[in-house]
């Protein structure tokens, strides 16, 4: 199939062994009941093979919704999925799921999400310092905090738990593009102003500088954000580029090189269910700044 026929939310594309492998939230399932993950293969990532099933709940996995932003990792020879997943009883968190190929099966590498139990959380993302330690850098949800909480935590080196508390990084708050949500009580009954944050992505530069692109609501929509730290790792200070990557309604990304050695940003647009589609843009670095060519 054409990559405009493949409607998913939250692209995610693994390079591996010369194929291009793109995960993402199946739409139709995305605010209701869900039971499983896709995944489509591709050699030059205009003509895809899917969808193929990677992780299936067939009735004894506990989370029954939430089913968000599947990334898959190549780490120490097996493949690593983190994904959001949610329940009426338990709040969502991100959990690894763990296979042998990047077409799965997957399977719990966890009892349970690694993420806070006790916070509402979604899209983890994975992230390796310099030394090698793992990180996750995940969104506490507006539900538990109106001000958009970009957290991280550290975790095993077997990516099974969380060998640190969370700490805060940056709020969607204090971002000079973001706004609030606009439907906040509407849809979940919130008062007030309410921010989101959700798809983080992590980008070293030529330069060395640690950037972070992330989603939130902005002037015209779902949109696309930068910040990047002042001390070039995790642990420093995050400040926001004021002007957006992207702002046209799309987001939830990630960014990639192409066969090319091309750097590309994955993103689902429009942000409207059912209409998603995969859209692949070309980026540049330009004074360790990201721009959309």
């Amino acid at each position: 199939m054409k990559t405009n026929e493949i409607n998913i939310r939250d692209p995610y594309i693994l390079q591996y062994e010369e194929r291009y492998y793109l995960y993402g939230t199946r739409s139709a399932t995305t605010w209701g009941l869900a039971e499983g993950f896709d995944c489509y293969v591709s050699e030059d990532m205009e003509e895809w093979q899917g969808p193929i099933e990677i992780f299936h709940n067939n009735g004894d996995f506990w989370a029954d919704r939430n089913y968000w932003a599947p990334e898959c990792y190549y780490y120490k020879g097996e493949f690593y999925l983190a994904t959001t997943f949610g329940s009426p009883d338990r709040n969502m968190g991100t959990q690894i799921l763990k296979a042998n190929s990047p077409t799965g099966p997957f399977v719990p590498h966890s009892d349970g999400p690694v993420t806070p139990i006790d916070w509402k959380c979604l899209d983890g993302t994975l992230y390796f310092s310099s030394n090698g330690t793992p990180y996750m850098i995940f969104g506490h949800s507006f539900q538990d905090t109106p001000n958009g909480d970009m957290c991280v935590i550290e975790l095993s080196k077997d990516l099974k738990e969380a060998v640190s508390e969370p700490r805060l990084l940056f709020q969607a708050s204090k971002a000079p593009w973001s706004v609030p949500i606009p439907f906040a009580k509407k849809e979940f009954g919130i008062d007030g102003d309410v921010y989101f944050v959700d798809g983080p992505c992590m980008y070293r530069t030529e330069s060395g500088k640690l950037l972070m692109l992330w989603s939130s609501w902005g002037e015209r929509g779902y949109a696309v954000g930068m910040a990047y730290s002042d001390n070039r790792e995790i642990d420093g200070q995050w400040h926001h580029v004021k002007t957006p990557l992207y702002s046209e309604n799309g987001g939830h990304g990630m960014l990639f090189k192409n066969n090319k050695n091309e750097l590309i940003y994955a993103l689902h647009y429009p942000n409207d269910l059912y209409k998603e589609r995969p859209q692949f843009k070309k980026v540049k670095e330009i004074d360790s700044v990201l721009v959309l060519l």
